[in-house]
Parts: structure tokens; sequence; C-alpha cells
């Protein structure tokens, strides 16, 4: 099993590297890094974990008014309120996010939860091996971005944590 932290110096070392590809294997668990293409500058790690897709009904954007009937002018979208002291906390790979050890446990964190560079805040499943993410950074939790089972990405936002 891979440890988020040898994951994350593994990333480092291949992005300052002129390595495009690196494959690790150990104990059952492969692990694959790659470069993109020269015009991003972000590794991306490529996992062999099975895939789940949700499709969602596209909904129209806008409505077919008669000709004599003006328009409502659009309301402006609210503002979001942007705190230059808040840190996201990412997901280091493609995998299935959860709150909590077990179905059955309470999750790890929530909203108004401290804490710090060792508190674990949730763990990341990819191909059958629980994966412990740490908030790497003291602070108090504000928004959990995602839910429970979710499938996440590789560098989406997980959690808003207030420093």
């Amino acid at each position: 099993m891979f440890k988020l932290s040898e994951i994350k110096e593994l990333i480092k070392l291949v992005d300052q590297s002129s390595l495009q590809e690196v494959e690790i294997e150990s104990e059952g668990a492969r692990l694959m890094i790659r470069k993109p293409k020269p015009s991003k500058a972000e590794p991306v790690i490529v996992a062999s974990a099975p895939m789940q897709h949700t499709y969602a009904p596209v909904m129209p954007q806008t409505a077919v008014l008669p000709h004599n009937v003006p328009a409502a002018p659009a309301e402006p979208p609210a503002a979001v309120a942007i705190d230059s002291n808040l840190h996201k906390i990412v997901s280091p790979m493609v995998g299935t996010f959860y709150q909590a050890p077990s179905p059955d446990a309470p999750p790890f964190v929530s909203v108004g939860s401290a804490v710090n560079e060792k508190t674990v805040v949730c763990i990341v499943e990819a191909m059958k091996l629980m994966n412990p993410l740490e908030a790497e950074i003291k602070g108090e939790i504000v928004e959990v971005l995602v839910e429970n089972g979710q499938l996440v990405e590789y560098g989406q936002p997980l959690f808003l944590v207030r420093v």
C-alpha cells in the first residue's frame, strides 16, 4: 500500500525530472504517474479502478418567449464570498470518498471541526486500498464539498478549511 506522503513525493520528483512516466508495483498495488502533454504543468495519476458514471438529463438553458412579451432582465448570480483565509483540501488521487472509517462510524470531521496537520479528514479508496487523507494544515472545517461514497478526481477540492 502506498502512503499519501509517498505518492505526493513521487509526484514532485516526476514533475521536477525529465521523466514522462513512472510505474511502481509494491505488495500487489500498482501506481502509475504520467506527466500530461507539455501544455500542462501538473502530473496526472492514472489508476486502474472501475469507474461509475452518473448521467443527468440536460435542462434547457433559455425559454422561448412570444414576440410581444418582453423578457425580464436576468438577475446577476449571487456573489460568493471569497475568503483569502480559506484553504482547499484536494484529493491526491482518483477514487471513492469516504467520510468515516466504516459505514456505522461517525465522520472523521464535519463543518466546525478543528483540524491540525495530522488530523485524518477522510479516506479515498483507490484500487481496493483505503488511503487516509490528512488535513496538512491547522484550522477549522467550513465546508465539505463532496458526498460520502462519491467518486472524486485527482485535484478535486474535498474540504474548505479556514486557517
